[in-house]
């Protein structure tokens, strides 16, 4: 029993399979091959929180490979009529792999405990996993390695950031955020990050012009997360000086590529220009998110798969 609860449930050598075969199905499909990999087998998506590119992206995803999704929306009782031990054991008897989508990262290592069934983290306060699958998925695509790349992270040390820092760690690529004082990535994150992998290059500054001057990547996130509406107005202020707009653009390389894991707050955190310049990445990035995850997918349900397909 497998789950992905956070990128630390897999090592190196998993995360560069997982990688390889959404490189090896994102292909087939292009081609027009929708060969049904796990026919019969029923994915859930648990969901605390609004989504668009998570949901579609799973659903489209099991669907292309021949298999079907539900959505559990509050009235299946998570947490309310059910006890999570009831709960989770009963949908590990109808589900292959849940999906959790929850407001604190406990419920999903709730779920998990019990091992009834796989469970993925489609974002937490804690993590995004499945975004930072995506995210050196287009990195690879990109510069054909992730090894020795320079991915910089303006904004806010939150769980993309962290899920960032730690893909970076597991693939020998650099990971710079340069934000706020009071704003960095957590220390125990960052402490665990470094225990597991000594060699990480992890560095968190204050300035992100220099920063910027050798990234192949520029990537940001909205100042004001889900959940913390109340704190918008004064990290608008916080965060004024980290919008990436055409200036840093300018001060980084011309091949560097712009990311984002959206939804944007254009003129924020970003603006029209950056988004829409030649090298924005950013629709890409967000494709990229059902093929990384169909991979994710054939990874914990059907391995043999992969290894008769993907070199």
């Amino acid at each position: 029993m497998r789950h992905l609860r956070t990128l630390f449930d897999l090592s190196p050598a998993e995360v560069k399979q997982i990688l390889a075969t959404a490189l090896t199905l994102k292909t087939r499909l292009a081609e027009g091959d929708r060969t049904p990999i796990l026919p019969g087998r029923v994915l859930g998506l648990l969901f605390e929180k609004p989504s668009l590119r998570t949901r579609v992206s799973f659903e489209a995803g099991m669907a292309q490979l021949g298999g079907s999704s539900l959505f559990l929306g509050s009235d299946v009782g998570w947490n309310t009529r059910e006890t999570a031990s009831d709960f989770t054991r009963v949908i590990g008897q109808y589900l292959d792999v849940v999906v959790c989508r929850a407001k604190a990262h406990d419920r999903v290592e709730e779920l998990a405990q019990f091992n009834a069934l796989s469970v993925v983290n489609g974002l937490t306060d804690l993590s995004h996993p499945c975004q930072a699958l995506a995210d050196m998925l287009t990195i690879l695509e990109t510069f054909g390695t992730c090894s020795g790349k320079h991915i910089v992270f303006v904004g806010d040390g939150n769980n993309v950031a962290r899920s960032l820092a730690l893909i970076c760690a597991m693939l020998d690529a650099r990971f710079t955020l340069a934000c706020p004082a009071g704003y960095e990535i957590d220390a125990p994150w960052l402490e665990r990050i470094r225990s597991e992998y000594p060699d990480a290059q992890i560095q968190q500054v204050r300035d992100p012009m220099p920063a910027v001057a050798d990234a192949d990547a520029i990537y940001t996130d909205v100042w004001t997360s889900m959940g913390q509406e109340a704190e918008r107005a004064e990290r608008v202020k916080i965060f004024q000086d980290y919008q990436v707009n055409e200036a840093l653009q300018a001060a980084a390389p011309k091949e560097c590529q712009i990311l984002h894991c959206l939804p944007a707050v254009r003129g924020e955190e970003i603006t029209d220009g950056v988004i829409e310049s030649p090298q924005s990445a950013i629709v890409q990035q967000a494709g990229n998110r059902m093929h990384a995850q169909k991979a994710l997918l054939v990874w914990l349900l059907e391995p043999n798969w992969i290894a008769e397909n993907v070199k």
